[in-house]
């Protein structure tokens, strides 16, 4: 295996690229990991074959409240990590 500093700009570029990605799928499998328990423990008390519709729409309306958490602090984030970079 070769090290870091023998890969080409491009190469190093690539490799960035890809951590990138997967990365994101893994915050992307974290997400609905976390939502569908929550969102399972929050709105179904008795497991069965379906789900009755106050289960559909508690599960609903939790997916839609986890999801825009999310995207609030992730934006956050985002806005935080641009001021840090902006700082150096």
């Amino acid at each position: 295996m070769s090290s870091l500093g023998s890969l080409s700009g491009a190469d190093k570029g690539e490799l960035i690229e890809q951590v990138r990605q997967q990365i994101a799928v893994a915050n992307a499998q974290e997400l609905l990991t976390k939502m569908t328990e929550k969102c399972f423990k929050k709105c179904v008390g008795k497991p069965g074959v379906t789900l009755d519709s106050s289960e559909q729409k508690c599960i609903s309306m939790c997916m839609d409240r986890f999801m825009d958490s999310w995207n609030l602090v992730s934006r956050a984030y985002g806005t935080r990590l641009q001021r840090e970079q902006n700082k150096m």
